[in-house]
């Protein structure tokens, strides 16, 4: 399938802290295909008689970010033009975790609206015996966010691919209810010839957005 071949091009965006892993979940996830943050799925949505819709060629492009302060006006310029986001804290490392509110308020206002979807991780699970922060205060932490919550590990792969896969069920399903797809940057529709803004212009003569 080559690059051009897909209905939809979705960004994500890694967040969190310098040291937490965002790089090694990216290069786990990509099969260690550093250079590469291009993944190719299909994305089958599911309705409400449990069967599988007409699959969509989905164009994954995952981007890193750097967590260190000096670089966080960089990383908010991109938070426009991504659609999802993978805020990750260490789970061996206290502040990181108590910073994920911070990261969160920076989301709320920079991202496209004041409610995106995300996908909370607390990465490094694998080293249990370093462990600081609890599962039920990160679990209680999602739930005040209303997002979901994984414990993964870039270094054995413990839920990476589910991680972000739910992230791109939480984009799929939101492209799907929302007609009025302002919130989505140019270029992310690919399909019967028809630009992004041609489908979606479109689409917004046919009602309100609910999202």
């Amino acid at each position: 399938m080559s690059d051009g071949d897909y209905d939809y091009l979705v960004k994500f965006l890694a967040l969190g802290d310098s040291g937490v892993g965002k790089t090694s979940i990216l290069y786990q996830y990509t099969d260690g295909k550093f250079n590469s943050k291009f993944i190719t799925t299909m994305y089958r949505p599911t309705g409400p008689d449990g069967l599988s819709g007409r699959g969509q060629r989905i164009h994954l492009q995952l981007w890193d970010t750097a967590g260190q302060e000096r670089f966080r006006s960089l990383t908010t310029a991109f938070f426009r033009d991504a659609m999802g986001f993978l805020l990750l804290f260490d789970m061996t490392n206290e502040q990181s975790f108590l910073n994920v509110r911070n990261w969160m308020s920076q989301l709320q206002m920079h991202a496209y609206c004041e409610n995106p979807d995300v996908v909370l991780c607390g990465n490094k699970n694998d080293l249990e015996e370093q462990r600081v922060v609890k599962e039920e205060d990160a679990k209680e932490l999602a739930e005040k966010y209303g997002i979901p919550y994984f414990e993964t590990s870039a270094a054995n792969g413990t839920n990476v691919s589910k991680a972000i896969e739910t992230l791109l069920d939480l984009i799929m399903k939101r492209m799907e209810r929302c007609v009025d797809k302002s919130w989505i940057p140019e270029g992310v529709v690919q399909s019967n010839g028809h630009s992004s803004t041609e489908r979606l212009n479109e689409e917004k003569e046919k009602s309100k957005c609910g999202c």
